[in-house]
């Protein structure tokens, strides 16, 4: 079966408390819950982590490598900062997804810049958890495309 880790950044544990008219009011646990199902029906299976350490984050991409088919990552603030995280990510040679809930690019200028975007299949912003799931589906086609699964 197809192995997909789901990453998240700084806050996201905060996820239906922290700041809702911007993030919702959907939490953490019922995203990583939508992301599970969803993988079931695509025939993939979902390990979620979190973390607001910018090195945990780091550890899960590594040992990714070998492990993993496939990530999704909501890197929360670290994808305006993280050269670490962007080096993490091209050193393991795994398809990437990036998502955020909100539209960083219709938000504050700082935040439109994005160290993931470089090493990433693409991004996935401004939809809401839903976003979660559409990276799923980017990965399921992606990695099927390239005869992966």
């Amino acid at each position: 079966m197809t192995k997909i880790l789901v990453l998240n950044g700084p806050n996201l544990n905060l996820l239906g408390t922290r700041q809702p008219e911007v993030y919702g009011a959907t939490t953490l646990a019922m995203v990583e819950s939508a992301c599970v199902k969803h993988g079931q029906m695509l025939g993939m299976a979902i390990t979620c982590f979190q973390s607001n350490h910018e090195g945990a984050l780091i550890d899960a991409i590594h040992e990714s490598k070998g492990t993993q088919s496939g990530l999704v990552l909501n890197a929360g603030a670290f994808t305006h900062t993280s050269i670490a995280l962007m080096d993490a990510i091209a050193s393991v040679d795994l398809p990437l997804v990036e998502v955020h809930l909100s539209n960083i690019h219709a938000r504050e200028e700082f935040r439109h810049k994005s160290f993931i975007a470089p090493v990433a299949l693409g991004q996935i912003c401004g939809f809401g958890s839903q976003g979660y799931l559409l990276a799923l589906d980017a990965l399921a086609s992606h990695l099927t495309a390239a005869g992966l699964r």
